[in-house]
């Protein structure tokens, strides 16, 4: 029997997280996607829009949500991947180089990516290309912001203090 042929080691995914008062916000995803930009594995989402929150504020981590086919994702699946909205400070998540089925990855580049809900419809995109190749090796993800307001809330500017719910984030190979 031969050994899978997939990496060895971890991927460590890290930022600030500045939890936020008020409503609509403190809502983000961790995930993986291979080069072209297919979904791999969910490594944290927070708790109430894992749990169907999607489904009362479509705008909560919108990019996630749809990457990551939580609409037909089981009960199983999204507990394996959620939890609640952690205090503020330093966190880290690790990937173990496998795909959602358990299944261990090809080398090649891989982007890491975290979604943050800012405010309502307002949100951040931090994205980052990593390669895994059996070298150490570090990266930065660059962010993107959204503003959007609707008629009854306004559009967040970028002075708007929920800007720092979430970052800078980096990711760390470790073969």
């Amino acid at each position: 029997m031969g050994r899978p042929t997939g990496l060895s080691g971890t991927l460590t995914v890290s930022f600030d997280f500045s939890r936020q008062s008020g409503h609509a916000s403190n809502q983000f995803a961790v995930w993986i996607e291979d080069a072209g930009g297919n979904y791999v594995k969910t490594l944290y989402a927070t708790g109430f829009t894992a749990n169907g929150g999607y489904k009362i504020r479509p705008e909560s981590i919108p990019v996630w949500v749809e990457k990551a086919g939580l609409p037909d994702m089981s009960g199983p699946g999204v507990d394996a991947i959620t939890g609640a909205t952690p205090g503020s400070g330093p966190l880290s998540y690790v990937w173990d180089l496998t795909a959602a089925d358990g299944s261990p990855v090809p080398a090649g580049t891989y982007k890491f990516l975290v979604e943050g809900s800012l405010r309502w419809q307002n949100r951040v995109l931090y994205a980052g290309e990593i390669p895994l190749d059996g070298k150490d090796a570090s990266a930065a993800a660059a962010a993107e912001f959204v503003y959007t307001g609707s008629p009854d809330r306004p559009a967040l500017s970028a002075e708007a203090p929920e800007n720092g719910l979430i970052g800078p984030v980096a990711a760390v190979y470790a073969p």
